[in-house]
């Protein structure tokens, strides 16, 4: 079970560090309620896993492609991220009903897995590592029980993150959520414009 737990430490450490995509699961969390968080955030889980399966079994032809259209899959990335900020931005303030619609659980979890997907370069940094750490795997077994654990981590980070913004949204009023959508939709437009200006240059 040692590449479990491995894997899980990497799916953490992955996940944790505030982005563009935790920055989204907080805002949906807090407008749609805990569900589209929680599915926002297993998106952005399953494309962690998706990448730590390239780089845990070797599959460095998959990865070649994915790097070789690194750059028009950063521009579309970023573009969709300025429209999401642009979005957030604008968003009038909704009561705290969550949306447990399949259409709007579905569609948060396929939004943050392709903008995570969008970012090939991911690949590189699960790469480095797993190798830098000693945790390349040869055995597919012990890959699999690798990966697994790098969507278990990153998972668990996600539930962490919606459940405790959850609790907040209680004590939460209009005008802090009015605050909330347009400090964050500033922010993930400024991440959309990062990812355009590193694909152009």
């Amino acid at each position: 079970m040692l590449p479990l737990l491995r894997g899980l430490l990497v799916g953490l450490s992955i996940a944790a560090p505030v982005g563009p995509i935790g920055l989204l699961c907080i805002r949906r969390t807090l407008a749609h309620g805990r569900s589209q968080g929680l599915a926002s955030g297993l998106g952005a889980a399953t494309a962690d896993a998706v990448y730590g399966c390239i780089a845990g079994f070797g599959l460095m032809a998959v990865g070649d492609i994915f790097l070789q259209w690194a750059r028009w899959l950063q521009l579309v990335g970023g573009a969709y991220l300025i429209y999401l900020g642009v979005r957030a931005f604008a968003s009038p303030v909704q009561e705290a009903a969550p949306d447990r619609r399949w259409q709007g659980v579905a569609g948060a979890y396929g939004s943050t897995f392709a903008l995570t997907l969008a970012n090939p370069v991911t690949i590189m940094a699960f790469a480095a590592v797993l190798v830098g750490l000693g945790l390349a795997e040869h055995n597919i077994a012990a890959a699999s029980l690798l990966v697994l654990g790098v969507f278990l981590g990153s998972a668990l980070w996600w539930m962490a993150l919606t459940t405790a913004v959850g609790l907040l949204c209680r004590w939460t009023t209009a005008g802090v959520l009015r605050w909330i959508n347009r400090v964050s939709g500033v922010v993930i437009v400024a991440f959309g414009f990062v990812a355009l200006a590193r694909a152009v240059a």
